[in-house]
């Protein structure tokens, strides 16, 4: 059965959805909110992003989008260019690597593996930052960062399945 041009249309801005959610965090994530020092310790509203869809739609963000989009968050806040960028292309290979563990598990489980990568990228931001910048960085705003995004993921993780939801199932 062929598509209408409408019908093409809903279906492509569908399964774009998830990179245009993760662009949006990117840019929501660098809103300023007039709360003194809270840019350092802001969630990882673009990792949570990423992590959710490469477990449950790891098609619907290929590599090439991953690396778009973290060079776009890199410019956005001012990091060196690069440093998201690689760390969240290390995330989503790793995540879209083991899917198969999270996949049909509790949210306590799919929760606990956001936590262990996290930890990670936030531990490989730290490191490429501080020998890009040559000096060694405060690691608190990185803890606090990755204390907010570890708070944040259940709540990010239910407006991903709403939209998890309007997306179709692919046909084989």
């Amino acid at each position: 059965m062929q598509m209408t041009l409408l019908q093409r249309l809903d279906h492509y801005l569908r399964f774009s959805l998830p990179v245009v959610l993760t662009i949006l965090l990117a840019i929501l994530g660098v809103v300023p909110l007039h709360a003194p020092g809270f840019a350092p310790v802001s969630p990882m509203l673009v990792l949570a992003s990423l992590y959710y869809w490469a477990i449950y739609r790891p098609q619907m963000m290929p590599l090439i989008l991953v690396f778009l989009v973290g060079l776009f968050h890199d410019i956005l806040t001012g990091a060196p260019l690069g440093v998201n960028t690689l760390a969240y292309l290390v995330a989503y290979g790793l995540v879209a690597g083991q899917r198969r563990v999270f996949l049909g598990k509790s949210f306590g489980v799919v929760w606990w593996g956001f936590m262990l990568v996290a930890g990670a990228v936030e531990g490989l931001r730290w490191i490429l930052i501080s020998a890009l910048g040559g000096t060694v960085l405060d690691p608190l705003p990185g803890f606090f960062a990755y204390v907010s995004s570890v708070a944040v993921y259940p709540l990010l993780s239910l407006l991903f399945s709403q939209v998890h939801k309007l997306i179709p199932v692919p046909e084989h």
